[in-house]
């Protein structure tokens, strides 16, 4: 009976006391490893409960370390862990290790033009069709993400504020830098390039996003439309 009590199953706790509901409740960082362990379970056993359970495995390698060392083999010999619980711990103890090891991967900071020139050019200089590429920036004008909107033909692609701004909203961008490649080689902005380049200013302004350019890719060559059009 004394066994029975120590591990209720989690179903006979006050609804409040349950680890999900505190994990929903107060946030992760308010549980124990046990009731961490017991999240993962779902379950416990017919004798002992789910967080008993994760006590007993906790109490049995003395800590999360060893416990992190142990194999799926190893940890199927603790009574009440069968193979689905053992795979859970590891790949769980495994995501935290990976968590612990990662570094953030060096993001392309955008000074000026150039810079976006010597980052996009590679990729679409000898592109016989049109591209439009938007420039997702943070607050330091780092490069988040690079979108294609799209691809056209011989001339000319269609790039609407729509589908610049959309992805940027996404993503939480601060700010948008957009560029596009003439395949005939001379980077002369279009009347059209010139009048999507007020649209996106109009669109940014609204949306609450710094436009910082608009830079029109040629044969090694390029024109910022920022420093044509001084805005």
């Amino acid at each position: 009976m004394v066994d029975q009590a120590k591990g209720s199953a989690v179903r006979e706790m006050p609804p409040e006391e349950r680890p999900r509901e505190r994990l929903k409740r107060l946030g992760a960082e308010a549980l124990r490893d046990a009731e961490l362990l017991a999240v993962l379970f779902r379950t416990g056993t017919r004798q002992k409960g789910a967080v008993a359970l994760a006590d007993d495995l906790l109490k049995h390698y003395r800590g999360l370390r060893a416990l992190a060392r142990a194999s799926v083999e190893e940890l199927m010999q603790v009574p009440g862990l069968g193979e689905v619980k053992a795979i859970e711990i590891k790949a769980a103890l495994e995501l935290g290790k990976r968590l612990a090891l990662h570094v953030e991967p060096k993001r392309h900071r955008i000074r000026c033009a150039e810079d976006v020139v010597n980052f996009i050019m590679p990729h679409y200089k000898d592109s016989e069709v049109e591209h439009f590429v938007v420039l997702l920036l943070n607050t330091k004008n780092d490069v988040l993400k690079v979108v294609e909107v799209s691809a056209g033909g011989l001339d000319a692609t269609l790039a609407l504020p729509r589908d610049v701004f959309r992805q940027a909203v996404r993503e939480g961008a601060a700010g948008v830098i957009v560029c596009h490649n003439h395949p005939s080689g001379d980077p002369e902005p279009s009347a059209d390039d010139i009048a999507l380049t007020r649209r996106l200013q109009e669109g940014a302004t609204l949306l609450g996003l710094r436009f910082l350019d608009h830079i029109v890719l040629g044969d090694g060559k390029h024109v910022s439309l920022k420093e044509r059009m001084a805005f």
